[in-house]
C-alpha cells in the first residue's frame, strides 16, 4: 500500500472512529449485558424457568381468562415466548364477528404470566434486563431516530473495522505479540489498541453487519418494494416469510371450545425435542378456525431447525407443515443464522461469557482508541487552546463511557430495593448517568475518572448480591440448594465482576494515563 492511500485510510478510521466512539461504547457496553437479559430478568422478578424456548402454559384457562375481558371469538390471536422468562407475549387482532362481539375493533398487546396467570402490560412488566437489551439499539431515543442511528453507527463501525485492518495489515500479527507497557503512553495505548483489536475482530465483524442488518434494513429493503414489486410491501414480506396466512370467518361457532394443548401435543409427537415458541389462532372459536404451531428443534440437535405445522380445528387435520428435520431452505437460514449469532443464545452460558468479555474488550478496544486520539494531538506545535478543547473532549466522553459502569450496578440495586415501571426505571437511570458524567467532568482528570468509575463499580457490585439476599431471602447458599441457577448467576456474576474490577484498580500505576 502506498503512503497516499495509508494515509486516505488511516485518517477515514480516526475521524470515523472518534465519530461514532461515545453512542459505540453505549451500545456494546450494553449489549454485553444484554446477553443476559433472560437471567437478569428473572433475577429481578426472583424467578427461575426452563433454559428452553417452549411454552409452558395451561392454555384453557388463559383463554379463557383473556375471553372475559376481549370476546375473543372470530379474533386472531398470538401467544408467543419472546425470551425464557415467565412470561408470554399475547396479541389480540381484531374480530370478524363486528354484530355480537363488542369492541369489535379493538387489538390489544400484553403479557400473561404462565404461572399466576395475570395479564401484565408492557409499561408495567418493563424490567432492567429488558432496558439494558434496548439500549442496545437505542430504543429509548424516539423512533425510528434511535433505530436508525444505532444502525448507521454499525455501518461506519465497519467502516473502522475495514480500514483499521487495511492500515495494520503488514504488521498485524507482529504487532499482536507486542505490549510494552512501560514505554511511552502513547505506545502503550497503541499495543492495547491493536492486540484487543485483533482478539476481537470476528466478533466486531460479525455485530457490526448484523447489527446494521437489524437496524437499517428497512432503507435497505425499500428499493426493491418500489422497483421489484410495485411498492406491494405486504407481498414482499409475504414471499420472505414473515406474513401469515389468511381464512376466512365462516360466521358460526364451534360446537365446543377448541383444545390448544391437543394440537401442541401433535406436534411435539410429529417432531420430538420440538420448543413451540409461537402459537397463532386465526378466527378463534369459529367453524373455520386455524391454528399455526411454530417453533425449531433444540440447537445441539440441529441449529437451523425451524418448522411449523397448521391444523384446522374443527376436524383437526393438519392443512400444511414445514418439517425442521429437512433442509432449511438458504432463505430461513440466512434469516435465522443472522439472529442466532447475534443474540448468541445458542451455546448456553459458556457462549455468552465469552461474548460478554469479547464485548467488554470492544469497550476497551474503544477507549484506548479515544486515548490514541487524544495523545497524538498533545503536541507542542498544536495550540493550547486546541489542546484544551481536545482534552474537554475526551473528557466529556470518558465520562458518558466509563459511568455507564457504576451507574449499571446503582441500577441493579434499584429494582430490588423498590417496584419500578417503564418510565421510573428511565428517571433511575438516565438521571443517576447525568449526576455521574456532570461530577467526572467537573473533576477534569482522566486518571480520576477510570479509577473511580472501577471501584464505585465494584462496591456497588458487591452490595447485589447483599441487596438480593436480603430483600428476597435468596442467598447465594440457597439459591444453590433450590437449584435456582439463574439468579445464582447474576449474584455471582457481580461478585466476580466487582472483584476483577478492585484487581485492576489495585493494579493502575501512579503514573498518568495520558
Amino acid at each position: 500500500m502506498n503512503n497516499r492511500l495509508y494515509n486516505i485510510f488511516f485518517h477515514t478510521h480516526t475521524i470515523s472512529g472518534i465519530i461514532i466512539s461515545a453512542i459505540l461504547y453505549v451500545i456494546f457496553f450494553a449489549g454485553s449485558f444484554a446477553f443476559f437479559r433472560d437471567e437478569i430478568v428473572n433475577w429481578e422478578r426472583n424467578h427461575t424457568t426452563k433454559a428452553n424456548d417452549d411454552i409452558e402454559l395451561n392454555f384453557s384457562k388463559a383463554l379463557e381468562k383473556i375471553d372475559t375481558t376481549y370476546n375473543l371469538y372470530g379474533r386472531d390471536i398470538e401467544l408467543k415466548k419472546y425470551y425464557q422468562e415467565q412470561q408470554i407475549g399475547v396479541y389480540v387482532g381484531t374480530s370478524q364477528d363486528t354484530i355480537s362481539v363488542k369492541k369489535a375493533n379493538e387489538t390489544a398487546f400484553f403479557y400473561i404470566d404462565t404461572q399466576q396467570l395475570n395479564t401484565i402490560s408492557y409499561e408495567e412488566s418493563y424490567s432492567l434486563g429488558e432496558f439494558l437489551y434496548r439500549l442496545h439499539f437505542l430504543a429509548q431515543v424516539p423512533y425510528p431516530i434511535g433505530y436508525y442511528l444505532s444502525g448507521f453507527i454499525a455501518l461506519f463501525f465497519l467502516f473502522a473495522i475495514i480500514t483499521g485492518i487495511l492500515i495494520h495489515w503488514k504488521k498485524i500479527i507482529s504487532n499482536f505479540y507486542v505490549f510494552r507497557p512501560l514505554a511511552k503512553i502513547k505506545t502503550l495505548w497503541s499495543d492495547a489498541h491493536t492486540a484487543l483489536g485483533v482478539v476481537g475482530i470476528p466478533f466486531q465483524f460479525v455485530y457490526a453487519v448484523t447489527g446494521a442488518f437489524f437496524m437499517i434494513k428497512a432503507l435497505l429493503i425499500a428499493p426493491s418494494v418500489l422497483f421489484l414489486y410495485n411498492g406491494d410491501e405486504a407481498k414482499f414480506y409475504e414471499d420472505l416469510g414473515y406474513a401469515h396466512p389468511h381464512f376466512e370467518f365462516a360466521g358460526h361457532k364451534l360446537s365446543k371450545t377448541p383444545d390448544i394443548q391437543k394440537f401442541t401435543n401433535k406436534t411435539k409427537e410429529m417432531w420430538p425435542g420440538f420448543e413451540i415458541g409461537e402459537i397463532h389462532m386465526f378466527n378463534y372459536n369459529d367453524t373455520n378456525m386455524h391454528i399455526l404451531i411454530s417453533g425449531h428443534l433444540p440447537y445441539k440437535n440441529k441449529y437451523n431447525g425451524v418448522g411449523e405445522a397448521i391444523y384446522k380445528v374443527s376436524n383437526g387435520e393438519l392443512v400444511s407443515k414445514k418439517d425442521p428435520t429437512l433442509k432449511t431452505t438458504y432463505l430461513e437460514a440466512v434469516k435465522n443464522i443472522m439472529y442466532r449469532i447475534h443474540y448468541g443464545d445458542y451455546g448456553g452460558y459458556l457462549l455468552k461469557i465469552i461474548s460478554f468479555i469479547l464485548g467488554l474488550i470492544t469497550c476497551f478496544v474503544i477507549i484506548s482508541g479515544i486515548m490514541i486520539w487524544l495523545v497524538a494531538r498533545d503536541k507542542k506545535h498544536i495550540s493550547e487552546q486546541k489542546r484544551k478543547f481536545n482534552y474537554w473532549l475526551v473528557t466529556v466522553y470518558l465520562a458518558i463511557c466509563l459511568g455507564m459502569y457504576p451507574v449499571t450496578a446503582f441500577s441493579f440495586i434499584a429494582v430490588k430495593l423498590i417496584k419500578v415501571n417503564m418510565m421510573l426505571l428511565y428517571n433511575i437511570y438516565f438521571l443517576s448517568w447525568l449526576v455521574v458524567i456532570v461530577c467526572f467532568i467537573i473533576k477534569k482528570e482522566h486518571r480520576f475518572i477510570l479509577k473511580y468509575s472501577l471501584l464505585s463499580g465494584a462496591v456497588l457490585g458487591f452490595l447485589i448480591p447483599i441487596v438480593n439476599g436480603f430483600m428476597t431471602s435468596n442467598w447465594i447458599w440457597k439459591t444453590i440448594s433450590n437449584h435456582q441457577y439463574q439468579i445464582l448467576f447474576i449474584d455471582m456474576f457481580w461478585l466476580i465482576l466487582s472483584l476483577v474490577s478492585i484487581w485492576i484498580y489495585i493494579k493502575l500505576k501512579r503514573k498518568a494515563i495520558v
